[in-house]
């Protein structure tokens, strides 16, 4: 990759506030990062059905307003807003729990500017367990897949992704970001120590090797 994972977890801002959603509170993870790639190609490879798995994971569906979108063996959800090339809202359905995703592009000539809003309603048990990371480390890996994809335009392999997850720079990577979360966290007003445990919680849960 051009884009190693040490500059990736540097290029992303993180935050976490609490909000509400139809009369519920929930949690808002916001993850920003820029692009060295214009506005409209950023936008079709967001929205491009064969583009996807390019990055992210398999996906099928109808990816229009009011349509519905399935990745495989993830979440599944309906498009609610579609402003090409600049907004893209849905829902995130998953485990029978519904959260919200709102992605926003700016233009920045050359670049690309991509904020990632995620509204969930969250159990605090859980939370107090393992954090934003939970969340935030799934999101900062498909934002460091757009970027190699960007860069490089080829495909994300699963077989080589999955020995990537599990190497010394995969690790690292998940580390750090679960690391980064735990501060955004702690920036939010969160106890320290507590934000931090939940932080080394969640990277072990993330980063253990597969049973069998």
């Amino acid at each position: 990759m051009t884009t190693t994972p040490a500059d990736h977890l540097r290029a992303v801002h993180r935050l976490i506030d609490t909000t509400e959603r139809d009369g519920a509170e929930v949690k808002r993870l916001t993850a920003t990062r820029t692009y060295s790639a214009d506005l409209d190609e950023v936008w079709d490879a967001l929205t491009t059905l064969d583009r996807i798995p390019r990055w992210f994971l398999p996906v099928s569906g109808d990816l229009r307003l009011g349509g519905r979108y399935r990745l495989e063996g993830n979440a599944s959800g309906e498009v609610l807003e579609c402003e090409p090339p600049q907004h893209l809202a849905i829902t995130w359905e998953y485990a029978d729990e519904v959260s919200w995703v709102d992605v926003r592009l700016t233009s920045l000539g050359d670049q690309t500017r991509l904020e990632l809003v995620h509204l969930a309603p969250v159990d605090p048990a859980k939370w107090a367990e393992f954090g934003p990371g939970a969340v935030g480390i799934g999101w900062e890996m498909a934002l460091m897949g757009l970027a190699a994809h960007l860069a490089a335009g080829n495909g994300a392999d699963p077989v080589a992704v999955a020995a990537w997850m599990g190497s010394p720079d995969g690790i690292a990577f998940m580390t750090g970001s679960s690391i980064a979360w735990g501060e955004a966290s702690i920036a939010a007003g969160e106890d320290p120590e507590q934000a931090r445990a939940a932080a080394a919680r969640c990277t072990a849960a993330y980063t253990a090797p597969p049973e069998g």
